[in-house]
Protein backbone atom coordinates (compact mmCIF):
# COMPACT_ATOMS: atom_id res chain seq x y z
CA UNK A 1 0.00 0.00 0.00
CA UNK A 2 1.29 3.47 -0.88
CA UNK A 3 0.53 6.20 1.70
CA UNK A 4 -0.35 9.59 0.19
CA UNK A 5 1.32 12.32 2.28
CA UNK A 6 -0.80 15.32 3.26
CA UNK A 7 1.84 17.35 4.95
CA UNK A 8 5.53 17.95 4.40
CA UNK A 9 6.51 17.86 8.07
CA UNK A 10 8.82 15.13 9.24
CA UNK A 11 7.49 11.90 10.69
CA UNK A 12 8.83 12.78 14.10
CA UNK A 13 7.09 16.17 14.06
CA UNK A 14 3.78 14.63 12.97
CA UNK A 15 3.99 11.97 15.64
CA UNK A 16 4.74 14.51 18.36
CA UNK A 17 1.93 16.81 17.23
CA UNK A 18 -0.61 14.01 17.12
CA UNK A 19 0.39 12.62 20.50
CA UNK A 20 -0.11 16.06 22.03
CA UNK A 21 -3.40 16.62 20.18
CA UNK A 22 -5.11 13.28 20.74
CA UNK A 23 -2.91 11.35 23.13
CA UNK A 24 -5.73 11.23 25.64
CA UNK A 25 -7.84 9.06 23.36
CA UNK A 26 -5.09 6.51 22.62
CA UNK A 27 -4.22 7.59 19.09
CA UNK A 28 -0.79 8.70 20.31
CA UNK A 29 0.27 5.09 20.83
CA UNK A 30 -1.01 4.12 17.39
CA UNK A 31 1.02 6.91 15.79
CA UNK A 32 4.08 5.79 17.76
CA UNK A 33 3.61 2.26 16.40
CA UNK A 34 3.32 3.54 12.84
CA UNK A 35 6.42 5.72 13.10
CA UNK A 36 8.42 3.07 14.99
CA UNK A 37 6.99 -0.41 14.37
CA UNK A 38 9.59 -2.01 16.68
CA UNK A 39 8.47 0.03 19.69
CA UNK A 40 6.86 -2.20 22.33
CA UNK A 41 3.70 -0.44 23.47
CA UNK A 42 0.74 -1.95 25.33
CA UNK A 43 -2.34 -2.51 23.23
CA UNK A 44 -5.37 -0.32 23.78
CA UNK A 45 -8.74 -1.92 24.43
CA UNK A 46 -11.35 -1.07 21.82
CA UNK A 47 -14.13 -0.87 24.36
CA UNK A 48 -14.50 0.06 28.00
CA UNK A 49 -14.66 -2.60 30.66
CA UNK A 50 -18.05 -4.14 31.15
CA UNK A 51 -19.44 -2.68 27.95
CA UNK A 52 -20.36 -5.04 25.15
CA UNK A 53 -20.63 -3.81 21.61
CA UNK A 54 -20.99 -5.59 18.28
CA UNK A 55 -17.64 -5.43 16.55
CA UNK A 56 -17.02 -5.08 12.85
CA UNK A 57 -20.61 -4.13 12.14
CA UNK A 58 -21.02 -2.04 9.02
CA UNK A 59 -23.37 0.87 9.48
CA UNK A 60 -24.87 3.15 6.91
CA UNK A 61 -24.29 0.94 3.88
CA UNK A 62 -25.86 2.74 0.96
CA UNK A 63 -29.09 0.96 -0.03
CA UNK A 64 -31.25 1.81 -2.96
CA UNK A 65 -33.55 4.74 -2.43
CA UNK A 66 -32.85 6.93 0.56
CA UNK A 67 -29.22 6.25 1.56
CA UNK A 68 -28.30 5.27 5.11
CA UNK A 69 -31.74 5.93 6.55
CA UNK A 70 -30.75 9.49 7.33
CA UNK A 71 -33.37 12.16 7.86
CA UNK A 72 -34.13 13.73 4.49
CA UNK A 73 -35.17 17.09 5.91
CA UNK A 74 -32.99 20.07 4.97
CA UNK A 75 -29.62 19.97 6.69
CA UNK A 76 -27.71 22.76 8.34
CA UNK A 77 -25.03 24.74 6.54
CA UNK A 78 -21.51 23.27 6.62
CA UNK A 79 -19.33 23.96 9.65
CA UNK A 80 -21.76 26.28 11.40
CA UNK A 81 -20.24 29.09 13.43
CA UNK A 82 -20.69 28.30 17.15
CA UNK A 83 -22.13 31.80 17.63
CA UNK A 84 -24.93 31.15 15.11
CA UNK A 85 -28.50 30.57 16.24
CA UNK A 86 -29.13 27.10 17.63
CA UNK A 87 -30.54 24.67 15.04
CA UNK A 88 -34.14 23.58 15.44
CA UNK A 89 -32.93 20.16 16.61
CA UNK A 90 -31.48 21.82 19.72
CA UNK A 91 -27.96 20.55 19.06
CA UNK A 92 -25.00 21.74 17.01
CA UNK A 93 -22.17 19.65 15.57
CA UNK A 94 -18.73 21.00 14.71
CA UNK A 95 -15.78 19.13 13.15
CA UNK A 96 -12.34 19.19 14.73
CA UNK A 97 -9.04 19.33 12.92
CA UNK A 98 -8.05 16.37 10.77
CA UNK A 99 -4.88 14.95 12.31
CA UNK A 100 -2.62 13.06 9.91
CA UNK A 101 0.49 10.90 10.11
CA UNK A 102 1.81 8.01 8.02
CA UNK A 103 -1.48 7.60 6.14
CA UNK A 104 -3.62 7.43 9.30
CA UNK A 105 -6.27 10.11 9.75
CA UNK A 106 -8.34 10.99 12.81
CA UNK A 107 -10.77 13.73 13.73
CA UNK A 108 -13.34 14.50 16.40
CA UNK A 109 -16.89 15.71 15.91
CA UNK A 110 -18.27 17.63 18.87
CA UNK A 111 -22.00 17.65 19.59
CA UNK A 112 -23.23 20.49 21.84
CA UNK A 113 -26.66 20.89 23.34
CA UNK A 114 -27.44 24.51 22.48
CA UNK A 115 -31.14 24.15 23.29
CA UNK A 116 -33.14 24.51 26.45
CA UNK A 117 -33.96 20.82 27.13
CA UNK A 118 -31.85 17.76 27.83
CA UNK A 119 -30.77 15.78 24.77
CA UNK A 120 -29.81 12.08 24.83
CA UNK A 121 -27.67 10.02 22.47
CA UNK A 122 -26.82 6.34 22.63
CA UNK A 123 -24.43 4.56 20.28
CA UNK A 124 -22.90 5.60 16.99
CA UNK A 125 -23.52 8.57 14.72
CA UNK A 126 -25.03 8.08 11.27
CA UNK A 127 -22.42 9.36 8.82
CA UNK A 128 -22.26 9.83 5.09
CA UNK A 129 -19.29 11.03 3.06
CA UNK A 130 -20.35 13.59 0.44
CA UNK A 131 -18.68 14.79 -2.74
CA UNK A 132 -18.41 18.37 -3.99
CA UNK A 133 -22.05 18.28 -5.10
CA UNK A 134 -23.06 16.86 -1.71
CA UNK A 135 -23.93 13.53 -3.24
CA UNK A 136 -23.12 10.39 -1.19
CA UNK A 137 -19.82 8.65 -1.91
CA UNK A 138 -19.74 4.84 -1.84
CA UNK A 139 -18.00 4.38 1.51
CA UNK A 140 -18.51 1.78 4.23
CA UNK A 141 -19.07 3.48 7.58
CA UNK A 142 -18.04 1.15 10.39
CA UNK A 143 -19.30 0.98 13.94
CA UNK A 144 -16.04 1.07 15.80
CA UNK A 145 -12.50 1.97 14.70
CA UNK A 146 -10.95 -1.48 15.07
CA UNK A 147 -10.83 -2.29 11.35
CA UNK A 148 -8.91 0.95 10.78
CA UNK A 149 -6.70 1.14 13.87
CA UNK A 150 -6.45 -0.43 17.33
CA UNK A 151 -4.98 2.75 18.77
CA UNK A 152 -8.26 4.63 19.22
CA UNK A 153 -10.43 3.34 22.07
CA UNK A 154 -14.17 3.01 21.59
CA UNK A 155 -16.42 3.30 24.68
CA UNK A 156 -19.17 1.30 22.98
CA UNK A 157 -22.86 2.21 22.97
CA UNK A 158 -24.04 3.80 26.21
CA UNK A 159 -26.62 6.45 27.01
CA UNK A 160 -25.28 9.99 27.20
CA UNK A 161 -27.64 12.71 28.40
CA UNK A 162 -26.58 16.26 27.70
CA UNK A 163 -27.95 19.15 29.71
CA UNK A 164 -28.05 22.53 27.96
CA UNK A 165 -24.48 23.64 27.33
CA UNK A 166 -22.97 20.16 27.66
CA UNK A 167 -21.18 18.33 24.84
CA UNK A 168 -20.41 14.84 23.58
CA UNK A 169 -17.82 13.69 21.04
CA UNK A 170 -17.32 10.96 18.48
CA UNK A 171 -14.07 9.98 16.78
CA UNK A 172 -13.76 9.36 13.03
CA UNK A 173 -10.74 7.46 11.72
CA UNK A 174 -9.61 6.40 8.26
CA UNK A 175 -6.53 5.67 6.19
CA UNK A 176 -5.38 7.50 3.09
CA UNK A 177 -3.87 4.67 1.10
CA UNK A 178 -4.09 3.66 -2.55
CA UNK A 179 -4.16 -0.07 -3.25
CA UNK A 180 -5.84 -0.09 -6.67
CA UNK A 181 -4.38 2.02 -9.44
CA UNK A 182 -7.53 1.78 -11.57
CA UNK A 183 -9.87 2.98 -8.79
CA UNK A 184 -10.27 6.75 -8.28
CA UNK A 185 -9.06 7.93 -4.89
CA UNK A 186 -11.72 9.52 -2.68
CA UNK A 187 -11.10 13.04 -1.41
CA UNK A 188 -14.47 14.33 -0.26
CA UNK A 189 -15.08 17.81 1.19
CA UNK A 190 -18.23 17.15 3.22
CA UNK A 191 -19.74 14.88 5.83
CA UNK A 192 -23.43 14.48 6.62
CA UNK A 193 -23.72 13.56 10.28
CA UNK A 194 -26.75 12.72 12.40
CA UNK A 195 -26.59 11.82 16.06
CA UNK A 196 -28.39 8.57 15.13
CA UNK A 197 -30.33 7.16 12.21
CA UNK A 198 -33.61 8.96 11.68
CA UNK A 199 -32.54 12.12 13.45
CA UNK A 200 -31.92 15.43 11.66
CA UNK A 201 -28.50 15.58 10.02
CA UNK A 202 -26.04 18.43 9.65
CA UNK A 203 -23.51 18.91 6.86
CA UNK A 204 -19.95 19.50 8.07
CA UNK A 205 -16.95 20.65 6.07
CA UNK A 206 -13.80 19.36 7.80
CA UNK A 207 -10.70 21.38 6.97
CA UNK A 208 -8.67 19.32 4.50
CA UNK A 209 -11.59 17.04 3.62
CA UNK A 210 -11.91 13.27 3.95
CA UNK A 211 -9.15 11.65 1.89
CA UNK A 212 -9.89 7.94 1.94
CA UNK A 213 -7.63 6.96 -0.96
CA UNK A 214 -9.08 3.71 -2.31
CA UNK A 215 -9.78 2.15 1.10
CA UNK A 216 -13.51 2.95 1.03
CA UNK A 217 -13.85 2.71 4.83
CA UNK A 218 -14.48 5.16 7.66
CA UNK A 219 -14.51 4.10 11.31
CA UNK A 220 -16.66 5.79 13.94
CA UNK A 221 -16.62 5.80 17.73
CA UNK A 222 -19.66 5.81 19.98
CA UNK A 223 -20.77 9.11 21.47
CA UNK A 224 -19.14 9.84 24.78
CA UNK A 225 -19.62 12.77 27.13
CA UNK A 226 -17.02 15.50 26.84
CA UNK A 227 -15.35 16.97 29.89
CA UNK A 228 -16.24 20.54 30.68
CA UNK A 229 -13.49 23.00 29.90
CA UNK A 230 -11.74 24.11 33.05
Amino acid sequence: MIPIPRRTASRAFLAAALILAVGGCGLGEEIEREVNPDLDLPSTSASSAGTERPGGVHADELPEGLPSGLDVRPTEAPSADPTDACPSSGVRMLPGLVEAAMGLRAMTVTLTNCGTKSYAVNGYPAVQVLDQDREPVDVRVLRGPEEITTGVPDPGPHKVTLKPGESATTSLVWRNTVTEADVPAVDAPYLRVATAKGRPAQVLAPEGGIDLGTTGRLGTGAWTKASRAS
